[in-house]
C-alpha cells in the first residue's frame, strides 16, 4: 500500500515543507502555502506505463560493466541548427541530440515566439522528420495563430495542446521527432504521483521523466520555465541540475532588445549572451548590437560619453547621457537609469575630492540609452566625464570614448579585457580612448590611446578642466 505523508507547498514559487507558514519562507509571499497529500508508491510497486520501462527497474537492466575511459569513442557529434545564429552561439553550437534545455523568463519576455521560430526554422530545415510543439497554455489554434504571424508553419511542425505527461511522453516516442518543445513545465501534470501542478513534487517527475526520454530516444527537447517574482526559476533546484542547458531569456519589456544567456551548460560555454529584436513579426536576431546602446547624433552633445562594457564574450559600447541642473531642493535629488546609485554618491564625492568639480548641491540626472546597462567599475570614467561635461558645458567629441575605474584615491585603474574593448572601439570608428596606464605596449591600428593615471589626468585629456 502506498504510503501518505503531508506536504505544504507554495503557489506562487513551489517551495515545500513539512509545516505550514503564513508567510511563504522562500519568496516572501502570505496566503500562498497550501497543504496538499503526497502519495508516494512503496518499493518495487512502482509500475511502468504501457510501453515503458520505469526508471525504478531500468535501474537493474544492462550488463553492469564499465568501460575504460580510453575505450570510449569520441567521434563528433552532430550538433542541430536551431535557426538563428545568436541562439547557437549561446547553445555551443547548436542543440545537442539527447540533451534537455531549460529556457526560462519572466511572462510575455518572449519565450514562447522564439521557441516556436526555432520549430519553424527546424521543420523547414528538415523537411524529412517532424518537428513536435507540445502547450499546456495554449490551444492548437492559438498556437497556430501565433506561427501564422512569425512565419513558422510548415507541414511538418506537429501541434499538440496537452497537460498530461504521459500523453507527452507517447507522443515523443510514437513521432520521435527531430526536436520536442514542451511549453511549459509547471503545466504538464503526472497522474502518477499527487501534488499541484507547477508544485515541486510534479515539476521534479515531469523533468525527470522528458530526461528519461530524451536520453533514451536520442531525442533532443527544449523545455519552457516560469520565474517567480524575484527572476528565479521556479519550482524546486533539483530543476536546474537535473536538465543539461539552462538559459534565461530577459530584457526590458519597455524595450524591444532580449538577451539570451546560459546560466548552466554542459555542452559550451556559458558567458556567451544572444541578441534579439522583438517585432510584431516575432523575434529578430541581432548579429551586431553595437550600435543599439549608442545615439543617432553625429554632433558633439555636452554630458555624454561612450565607454565599452563586457557582457560574457561581446563587448558592447554604452552611451552615457548626464544632466546637471541647480537645486531648489533641500536635498539634491539623484535620478539614475542602468547605473548604480550609489555608485553614482560616490563619484560625484570623488569628483569634488579630486577634479575640483562641486556637484554635491546640484541635481543630477544620468541614464544610459536603449536599456544598456553600465554597472560595472570599468564604467566609471565614463560617467565622470558625463557629468564633468554637463557641469561645464563643454561636448566631448563623438569619436572619443573612455574606459576605467575610478577608486576613491582618484586613481584610474585598469579594467578587465581592455584590449578586447579597445578592439570593438577601433572596429566601430572611435579614434581616440582615455585608457588606464597600460603595462604592455600593445596598441590598436587606427586608434589612439590616451593613458592618464588619475581622475584630474583624465579630465584634461577630455578638456573638462578649468572654468
Amino acid at each position: 500500500m502506498a504510503k501518505t505523508s503531508t506536504q505544504y507547498v507554495c503557489s506562487e514559487c513551489g517551495w515545500n515543507g513539512p509545516k505550514w507558514y503564513g508567510r511563504c519562507p522562500e519568496c516572501g509571499q502570505w496566503g500562498t502555502v497550501e497543504e496538499f497529500r503526497e502519495s508516494r508508491p512503496a518499493a518495487g510497486t512502482r509500475t511502468a506505463a504501457p510501453g515503458r520501462t520505469s526508471r525504478t527497474t531500468a535501474l537493474h537492466v544492462g550488463d553492469g560493466t564499465a568501460t575504460p575511459i580510453t575505450e570510449v569513442g569520441t567521434e563528433s557529434v552532430h550538433r542541430l541548427p536551431t535557426g538563428f545564429g545568436e541562439f547557437d552561439r549561446v547553445l555551443g553550437g547548436g542543440i545537442v541530440p539527447g540533451s534537455v534545455t531549460l529556457v526560462a523568463g519572466e511572462p510575455g519576455i518572449g519565450k514562447s515566439t522564439l521557441l516556436l521560430q526555432t520549430a519553424g526554422a527546424v521543420a523547414k530545415r528538415h523537411p524529412d522528420r517532424t518537428v513536435l510543439y507540445l502547450s499546456g497554455e495554449e490551444s492548437q489554434a492559438q498556437v497556430r495563430m501565433r506561427a501564422t504571424r512569425i512565419d513558422a508553419v510548415t507541414p511538418n511542425l506537429l501541434l499538440a495542446s496537452t497537460t498530461d505527461l504521459a500523453t507527452v511522453l507517447g507522443l515523443i516516442e510514437r513521432e520521435h521527432p527531430a526536436l520536442a518543445i514542451v511549453d511549459s513545465a509547471q503545466t504538464i501534470v503526472s497522474q502518477e504521483v499527487d501534488g499541484i501542478s507547477g508544485g515541486s513534487t510534479q515539476v521534479r517527475e515531469v523533468a525527470s521523466a522528458l530526461i528519461d526520454t530524451a536520453k533514451s530516444l536520442d531525442v533532443p527537447v527544449l523545455l519552457v520555465g516560469h520565474v517567480t517574482k524575484d527572476g528565479s526559476i521556479a519550482g524546486p533546484r533539483t530543476l536546474e541540475h537535473l536538465v543539461d542547458v539552462v538559459c534565461q531569456f530577459e530584457g526590458d519589456a519597455q524595450t524591444a532588445l532580449r538577451m539570451l544567456r546560459a546560466v548552466k551548460n554542459r555542452f559550451g560555454p556559458t558567458d556567451e549572451v544572444g541578441c534579439f529584436d522583438m517585432s510584431g513579426e516575432g523575434v529578430a536576431e541581432v548579429a551586431d548590437p553595437s550600435g543599439l546602446f549608442l545615439s543617432d547624433a553625429e554632433t558633439p552633445v555636452e554630458g555624454t560619453c561612450v565607454t565599452f562594457t563586457l557582457d560574457g564574450h561581446r563587448s558592447l559600447p554604452i552611451e552615457v547621457q548626464a544632466l546637471v541642473t541647480n537645486s531648489v531642493l533641500p536635498t539634491p535629488r539623484r535620478a539614475v537609469n542602468g547605473v548604480d546609485t550609489n555608485r553614482i554618491a560616490m563619484l560625484v564625492a570623488v569628483l569634488y575630492r579630486h577634479g575640483r568639480i562641486n556637484l554635491l548641491g546640484n541635481d543630477l540626472y544620468v541614464s544610459t540609452i536603449a536599456g544598456g546597462v553600465a554597472k560595472e567599475p570599468a564604467c566609471d570614467l565614463a560617467i565622470v566625464a558625463a557629468l564633468a561635461s554637463a557641469a561645464r558645458s563643454r561636448p566631448i567629441p563623438r569619436t572619443t570614448c573612455a574606459i576605467g575605474e575610478i577608486s576613491l584615491t582618484g586613481q584610474v585603474r585598469p579594467a578587465p579585457r581592455l584590449e578586447q574593448r579597445l578592439r570593438e572601439a577601433a572596429r566601430l570608428g572611435f579614434t581616440t580612448a582615455v585608457v588606464p596606464r597600460l603595462r604592455r605596449g600593445n596598441r590598436i591600428p587606427g586608434l589612439q590611446l590616451v593613458e592618464v593615471d588619475t581622475l584630474r589626468d583624465a579630465l584634461e585629456a577630455l578638456g573638462l578642466t578649468g572654468r
